[in-house]
């Protein structure tokens, strides 16, 4: 696909592309050049799951908030309240 550089030297990028890599407006790009070749890459600066900007945690190149770490770690495990008596196994079936 080809695109027209305009006289500022911006490019649009078609919306099925932005769609297909997740890239919205606002979002940031960094700008390399191999050779003759430029190579656009997303920077993720959002949480993958809430969208987040704040607290975020880098993991397998992607962005995460701690409160979606907290939520995907699950709840802690509760401890057995000292009223409660202690769980037990049910007795074992006699073997003849």
């Amino acid at each position: 696909m080809a695109r027209k550089v305009d006289d500022l030297g911006r490019i649009v990028l078609p919306i099925e592309l932005r769609r297909q890599l997740g890239i919205r407006a606002g979002d940031e790009l960094d700008i390399a050049v191999d050779g003759s070749t430029v190579l656009l890459h997303k920077i993720e600066s959002r949480c993958v799951f809430c969208d987040s900007m704040t607290g975020l945690r880098g993991y397998r190149e992607k962005q995460i908030c701690g409160d979606c770490v907290g939520e995907l770690s699950g709840p802690p495990a509760a401890a057995p309240s000292p009223s409660s008596p202690p769980a037990t196994a049910p007795p074992a079936a006699p073997v003849t």
